[in-house]
C-alpha cells in the first residue's frame, strides 16, 4: 500500500513539473505560433483547457498548496513519499516575459525601436487577436498610429531653438521612447501648402537609412503645420569647431571626413545629391558620430530631368562649374563641398568666403590657379567666364594655405578640388585613400546601420583648442553637454537637420 501510495504522489508530481514546463515554454516560445504548444504529457484532471496533451498558452496555471520552491523559481523535488494532501489552487498569470515578448515581436514586424515603450491596450489588444505573417500598407499604418505615431501628443514639447520664415523648431521629448528630439513644425498656408523643400526632404529621407545620416522618425500632419521629428544631437561641425577654437586635433578631422564620406557614398549609390553641404548641416553627437542632414535641397538624379538649378549649394561651397552657370552636374557637385569643408576643419578657416559669385572665383582662381581650355577643357568658351576678366593667377601649393596637412592628405584635397566635376575623387573612392590607413581595414567593412565609432581605432582625441576641448570628460559628459546646449551656443547652430531651411 505505501509502495503504491508514493508511486501516486510521484506520478502527481510530475504531472505538476509538466504543467509548470508547459507554462515556461508558453512564454518562452514565438509569437509567431499564437500561443499554442503541444506536449506528449498528460495533465491533471482539474486543469483547465487541457486537452490530449496540448495546452493553450494563455490558460492559467496550476500549483498545489504545499508545494515548495526554491529561490530560483524551480519544484524542489523530494524523494520521499508525501501523505498530505494536494489542494490544487489558482495561482495568478506573470506577464512580465511574455509582456516583453509580445512587445518585442512586435516592434520587429513594424521596424520600431527596441527601446520604444508601447501602449498597454495596444499589446493587450495584439497578444488576443492573431499574428500576422504579412502586413499591407493600411494595416501598418493603422497599427503605428494606435501606437502614437502621427499624433502631435506623443511628443512633448520642451525649448523653443529658432524661428524663422516658413517653420519653428523645438527641442522635444518622445513619450513612446524618452529621448530628446528636434520637431521642425512647418506652417502650412491654405492656398500654398507645404513647402516643396519639406516634401523633398521627406521623401528622400523615408528611403534613406544610414548612421551617418540624419534619421526621420515621424510626421505629425495637422490643419495648420507639418511637423517633421527627427533625431536629436547636440551640435552641428561649425559650433563644434568654434567650441575648439578652430584648432581641430588631425585625428578627429579624419574621423569626420570619412564619417562624411561615409554618408555621402551612400547617397551617391542610390543617385541622390545633397547639394547643400556645409558645417552647418552635418550634426555630431558626443560620441563624435557625424551625420549628413538638412535634404530640403538636395535631388534625386534618378528622377528624369534635362537639367537640374546652378542655384544650390551655400556660395561658400558650391564649387565653379556651377557658379559659372552650369545645370548639368552629378555626385562630383558635392565633392567640392568636401574638399572646403576638409580644409576649413584642419586650418580653422572658410577656404573660399566670397561674398558674390565673382568674389568666389577670385577666390578659387587665386587658389588654384586660373583655369585655361589645357586645365579645363573649354573654359574659354564660357560667356560668363570672360566676362569677367580674371587675371592669370598661377596655381599655389597647398602645402602654404594648410600646413597641417600631411603630403596624403593634401593628395586627397587637390583630388577633391578639381575644376572639372569628371575629374573629383567619388566618395567611395575617397573613402579608399591612404589617408585614412591609420583607422584599419575593418572600416570598410562595417554595415551601413553601423557606426565608425565602435572601432576602438576610431575614437576622438582631445582638440588642443583655446576654449575647452569639445571632446567632453568621462566624469561629466552629462552635464557639460546639456550646459554646451543650452547656455553657450548660439540659439539656431545647434544639431538639428532643418536649422538652415528657417530663413
Amino acid at each position: 500500500m505505501k509502495r503504491l501510495k508514493r508511486r501516486l504522489s510521484q506520478s502527481f508530481r510530475s504531472n505538476s513539473v509538466i504543467e509548470d514546463s508547459l507554462s515556461e515554454l508558453t512564454e518562452s516560445m514565438s509569437i509567431e505560433e499564437n500561443g499554442t504548444h503541444c506536449t506528449n504529457g498528460t495533465t491533471n484532471g482539474t486543469t483547465n483547457g487541457t486537452t490530449n496533451g496540448t495546452t493553450n498558452g494563455t490558460k492559467e496555471e496550476i500549483v498545489t498548496q504545499n508545494r515548495l520552491r526554491s529561490s530560483d523559481g524551480e519544484s524542489d523535488q523530494t524523494s520521499g513519499a508525501s501523505d498530505e494532501s494536494h489542494t490544487p489552487v489558482r495561482r495568478r498569470h506573470r506577464p512580465g516575459r511574455l509582456h516583453r515578448r509580445f512587445s518585442e515581436d512586435i516592434s520587429k514586424r513594424l521596424s520600431l525601436p527596441v527601446d520604444m515603450r508601447l501602449p498597454e491596450q495596444f499589446i493587450e489588444k495584439y497578444s488576443l487577436s492573431p499574428p500576422f505573417e504579412k502586413m499591407s500598407r493600411r494595416s501598418r499604418r493603422a497599427s503605428l498610429s494606435e501606437i502614437g505615431f502621427g499624433k502631435m501628443e506623443t511628443y512633448t514639447k520642451l525649448d523653443k531653438l529658432g524661428e524663422g520664415t516658413y517653420a519653428t523648431v523645438f527641442k522635444g521629448r518622445s513619450r513612446l521612447t524618452d529621448n530628446l528630439v528636434a520637431l521642425k513644425e512647418i506652417r502650412l498656408e491654405h492656398e500654398e501648402g507645404a513647402p516643396c523643400t519639406a516634401i523633398r526632404e521627406v521623401s528622400l529621407l523615408k528611403g534613406l537609412k544610414h548612421h551617418n545620416i540624419v534619421t526621420l522618425h515621424d510626421i505629425v500632419h495637422t490643419e495648420k503645420a507639418l511637423t517633421l521629428v527627427f533625431e536629436y544631437l547636440e551640435k552641428d561641425l561649425k559650433q563644434y569647431m568654434d567650441d575648439c577654437g578652430s584648432i581641430m586635433n588631425m585625428n578627429n578631422v579624419k574621423l569626420f571626413l570619412f564619417q562624411l564620406l561615409r554618408g555621402l557614398a551612400y547617397c551617391h549609390k542610390r543617385q541622390v545629391l545633397h547639394r547643400d553641404l556645409k558645417p552647418q548641416n552635418l550634426l555630431i553627437n558626443e560620441k563624435g558620430e557625424l551625420k549628413l542632414a538638412d535634404f530640403g535641397l538636395a535631388r534625386a538624379k534618378s528622377v528624369p530631368s534635362k537639367t537640374f538649378s546652378n542655384e544650390v549649394v551655400t556660395l561658400w561651397y558650391r564649387p565653379p562649374d556651377v557658379l559659372l552657370g552650369s545645370t548639368e552636374y552629378s555626385t562630383s557637385i558635392d565633392m567640392w563641398g568636401v574638399g572646403c569643408i576638409f580644409y576649413e576643419m584642419s586650418a580653422g578657416r572658410p577656404l573660399f568666403p566670397g561674398s558674390t559669385v565673382e568674389d568666389e572665383l577670385h577666390l578659387i582662381f587665386k587658389f588654384l590657379g586660373t583655369p585655361d581650355d589645357k586645365t579645363w577643357p573649354g573654359i574659354s568658351a564660357n560667356e560668363d567666364f570672360v566676362s569677367y576678366g580674371f587675371p592669370g593667377y598661377p596655381k599655389e601649393p597647398v602645402v602654404t594655405h594648410a600646413p597641417r596637412l600631411d603630403l596624403q592628405c593634401q593628395d586627397l584635397l587637390e583630388d577633391l578640388l578639381k575644376y572639372e566635376g569628371k575629374n573629383r575623387v567619388s566618395a567611395a573612392k575617397a573613402m579608399r585613400h591612404p589617408c585614412f590607413n591609420c583607422f584599419g581595414s575593418k572600416i570598410h567593412t562595417l554595415r551601413d546601420v553601423q557606426s565608425i565609432m565602435d572601432l576602438p581605432e576610431c575614437q576622438l582625441s582631445r582638440d588642443p583648442g583655446i576654449r575647452s576641448s569639445a571632446v567632453p570628460s568621462t566624469e561629466d559628459s552629462r552635464g557639460r553637454s546639456k550646459q554646451n546646449l543650452f547656455v553657450n551656443h548660439r540659439p539656431l547652430s545647434w544639431a538639428t537637420p532643418e536649422h538652415a531651411l528657417l530663413t
